[in-house]
């Protein structure tokens, strides 16, 4: 089957025009197979100027199929003359004449079964000719019983058999194949729609489940050119339908669904063919290697809010969310007329608009929604109301779609439709797939026009793997998880939390409007917040109600930012945070909020220690909450009760608290107060047991309340100690989340580090522990003075990002130290540079919190002199600044 645009075939060249240009330099030429490669370069090359020229892409993909055609058929009689006995057939894309410059040409050979070894020597050779000339074929070679015995065990082979298309050869055999393949014979329409309709929701499972991937691939993922395909064979096996076209004369198909399909494959093709010429392969991934370059070549500039690169992904994303809405729509009409052969059974009535069909909700009569314009909204809210529908029956879906023009001012001023939406949100059940369907229908962004402008909206960066309306929709879907009881051992907390919350309906609006205003300049939490604010007036929520989502939408960043920046065991901290949050009510809507935003930006990236960073500064502020502002928390008082608390845990081992103290003494203030009471215990219990003689001592603990791995150095402090270790841990493939650096009074150090793995993973394999472990000991004994040079490349991803390095100070007083915030492109050995710069300007570094935001860094040092005082000296910050600048300038981000 070949999916065509209407007329395509007027525009493409005749095959016949070039024919005899072809053959007569072959049949002349001393060098045959330099012939046909020129011939593929010149073909290669006018396509090029034809697609700069902006000749219709279909026109294209034709004529490359038609020049292949020639060839193929003039270097089959060549090798096999006039012969009765195979057959030559095009299959697959090819099969459908849909070749992009770097497509594979997929070839069926046919053979009787009395075919003599000269044949064999025959097709062998032509087949290497093929390789030789530059054709990148994939070839298979059968008589007509093989490709019975093939197709019935696999719909895969069937499916390409389907699309079988004749070229040289033996016509009858290729009829026969035809015949021998039939549906009455195997893959009946029945078998062969199910088997297909699995084949594709595997498909989507593998490719994540949505279309909205940072890299898609254009051909695989949900809403690309495999779905439009899916379509055809499905037509073609039932229907023996010839275009796509043809749907529109069996009313599966309205004419407009015809030409957005036609326009969608056509976007896709588009940017297939621009991707092969640009890798100069075949290339079906829109890699960050490729975007940049396609959204210049298809004419887009980078705008004051918005990046050609972002609005060319944007086209891209609303493209396939269409064309996977109409494979959608379209599949449900295939089932309705193949499986279940149009014997849809007898409506139920739900009410005086809608009506249950065979498990799908659909309308009463064709004009419901034109004189009863609020059921759009209505018919969502009957899906979460109703369990026993499977969703909305695809004749419904298309007056949906054709209806979303009445969603105008008057219809959301109705009071009735801004009843039905918060109806909607304070539903306890099917939340998540009422709002995705309204998405993918058009209708969330009709009802809250702010909503359209980040439909398939990309941010171009690696932490936000989703467009915004995706990322968004997570974002509920993460939200009304933390209520739902079966998801309680998810994240115990939150669900906690949730069910003290008394309106989780504030929470989903919150989400909604939290990322509404990106890309349209200014400060988008503050633009979300007033949006928020006007939706949540319109909708009749109290003042109180309306501040807090507004207050929540402009704020919705700064607990991860606390977490992540900021020393959240300094108790002064926490305290200006619970300042800022003001109570209780506040905290749990907004850790909500923050836990489920975070999950939803990036949910590989979301790891234990993120998890335990937020716990830890919920549960600091409450209590500070729970004291008042006008009784913090003394920080000797602090110390004091870790104290208590840490003797307590290590007598359980035995251990003399008298001994503990001896400790302690050489310790710090700082460190007592940066470290948990635990983490005091462990370090403690294992310092003492281990003595001067096994030291340096070195060990990892698998597992911390912080959420990460936790790997502990006590060692006679030394100028480079922390720059090494960075190093080694770095070159080991660890991420290193947390790093503590305390001088004792006697000289020695305590370095602690928590770590993950490349997968965000805590460590539990007990010879790769042992393994660290080993070569940072034998670090230590050697004392050695100089760097490490960390040998790791820099991602592929992160090339594609130019970051600048920036570099601020800021002043923590009543910790006499100086915080030193770095942002740059994320790169091996990078903290082993900053390292080795504090030690040649002479700086203590005491902490640091480490995050890492898609290619960029985003660390904080807390940093003194040598005298542990804080950094008043400009010279020495600008010792530091230049000395960054310097070393992370002369690495070559290409790794």
């Amino acid at each position: 089957m070949t999916n065509l645009q209407p007329g395509r075939e007027a525009v493409a060249d005749d095959p016949t025009e070039h024919a005899g240009a072809l053959a007569k330099p072959l049949q002349t030429s001393h060098n045959p197979i330099a012939a046909y490669r020129d011939r593929l370069r010149a073909g290669r090359e006018s396509l090029y100027s034809q697609f700069d020229q902006g000749v219709p892409i279909a026109a294209l993909v034709l004529e490359r199929s038609r020049m292949i055609d020639e060839i193929l058929r003039e270097a089959w009689k060549q090798h096999l003359g006039e012969t009765r006995d195979a057959a030559l057939l095009a299959v697959g894309g090819y099969g459908r004449q849909e070749l992009h410059p770097a497509s594979d040409v997929d070839i069926l050979i046919l053979i009787e079964p009395s075919a003599d070894t000269d044949l064999a020597a025959s097709l062998e050779q032509l087949v290497t000719f093929l390789w030789d000339i530059g054709l990148e074929v994939g070839h298979s070679v059968r008589t007509l019983e093989d490709c019975f015995r093939e197709a019935a065990g696999d719909v895969t082979v069937m499916t390409n058999l389907l699309e079988a298309r004749w070229l040289s050869g033996s016509e009858t055999l290729g009829q026969r194949m035809r015949e021998a393949t039939a549906p009455d014979r195997i893959w009946p329409s029945e078998r062969f729609f199910a088997a297909k309709t699995e084949e594709q929701h595997a498909r989507w499972e593998k490719y994540g489940g949505t279309a909205y991937n940072l890299e898609p691939n254009i051909k695989e993922n949900p809403g690309g050119l495999r779905d439009i395909q899916m379509i055809g064979w499905v037509a073609k096996r039932h229907f023996a339908a010839e275009t796509l076209h043809d749907l529109v004369g069996h009313d599966f198909l309205t004419e407009p669904e015809h030409q957005a399909l036609i326009a969608g494959q056509a976007l896709l093709w588009r940017i297939r063919f621009a991707l092969h010429r640009l890798a100069g392969r075949r290339e079906d991934r829109l890699l960050f290697d490729y975007q940049r370059t396609l959204a210049q070549q298809f004419g887009f500039c980078d705008g004051e809010n918005n990046l050609a690169v972002e609005q060319f992904m944007q086209q891209y994303y609303r493209t396939v969310q269409q064309l996977n809405r109409l494979n959608e729509m379209l599949l449900q009409l295939f089932r309705e007329a193949i499986l279940l052969h149009d014997q849809i059974g007898p409506p139920v009535a739900i009410n005086r608009r809608f009506q249950s069909r065979s498990g799908y909700l659909e309308v009463t009569s064709p004009d419901v929604f034109r004189r009863y314009p609020i059921a759009l909204l209505e018919a969502f809210h009957l899906l979460q109301t109703h369990l026993e529908l499977a969703g909305v029956r695809a004749s419904t879906i298309r007056l949906i779609r054709e209806n979303r023009h009445r969603i105008d001012e008057a219809f959301r001023a109705d009071l009735r439709a801004r009843s039905l939406f918060m109806e909607i949100l304070r539903e306890p059940r099917g939340l998540t797939h009422a709002i995705r369907r309204m998405n993918r229908y058009g209708v969330l962004a009709a009802y809250i026009p702010a909503f359209a402008n980040i439909v398939g909206r990309m941010q171009y960066d690696l932490f936000h793997v989703y467009t915004v309306d995706e990322h968004t929709l997570t974002l509920v879907r993460n939200l009304r998880r933390f209520v739902i009881p079966e998801h309680d051992g998810e994240f115990p907390l939150c669900s906690a939390v949730a069910r003290r919350i008394p309106k989780m309906e504030l929470l989903y609006v919150a989400g909604l409007f939290h990322d509404i205003a990106k890309g349209r300049g200014g400060d988008h939490s503050v633009l979300g917040a007033r949006d928020a604010w006007d939706f949540c007036r319109l909708h009749e929520l109290s003042e109180f109600d309306s501040r807090l989502v507004a207050w929540l939408v402009e704020h919705h960043l700064v607990m991860s930012m606390t977490a992540q920046r900021k020393d959240i065991g300094d108790p002064e901290v926490v305290q200006g945070f619970a300042g800022f949050i003001g109570d209780e009510t506040r905290l749990d809507y907004l850790y909500l909020l923050t836990v489920a935003d975070a999950r939803a930006t990036n949910p590989e990236r979301w790891n234990s220690w993120q998890d335990a960073l937020l716990r830890e500064l919920y549960y600091g502020t409450r209590r500070a909450l729970l004291r008042g502002f006008d009784n913090p928390q003394a920080q000797d008082d602090l110390i004091a009760q870790k104290q208590t608390e840490a003797r307590r845990l290590v007598a359980r081992y035995g251990v003399d608290p008298s001994a503990c103290n001896r400790l302690w003494i050489k310790f710090s203030l700082d460190y007592f107060l940066y470290n948990s009471p635990d983490e005091i215990a462990w370090q403690t219990r294992q310092i003492l047991a281990s003595g001067p003689a096994r030291q340096p001592l070195v060990l990892i603990r698998p597992e911390t309340a912080r959420g990460g791995t936790e790997i502990f150095i006590y060692a006679r402090d030394r100028a480079n100690l922390f720059a090494r270790t960075t190093a080694l841990l770095d070159q080991m493939g660890l991420n290193i989340m947390d790093a503590r650096v305390m001088t004792t009074d006697d000289g020695m150090t305590t370095n602690s580090y928590q770590v993950l793995d490349q997968d965000c993973n805590t460590l539990d394999d007990s010879l790769r522990m042992e393994e660290i472990r080993s070569a940072l000991a034998a670090d230590l004994l050697e004392e050695a003075t100089t760097s490490i040079r960390v040998a790791r490349s820099v991602p592929r991803r992160h090339r594609h990002f130019p970051i600048e390095t920036r570099i601020s100070f800021a002043s923590d007083e009543p910790n006499h130290r100086t915080i030193m915030r770095l942002n740059t492109l994320d790169r091996p050995g990078l903290l082993a540079e900053v390292g080795d710069v504090f030690r040649s300007c002479g700086i203590r570094l005491q902490n640091a919190k480490i995050a890492t935001v898609g290619a960029e860094v985003d660390d904080v040092f807390f940093i003194t002199t040598e005298a542990d005082t804080a950094i008043t000296c400009e010279s020495a910050l600008a010792c530091l600044r230049r000395e960054i600048h310097a070393r992370l300038e002369t690495q070559s981000p290409e790794g």
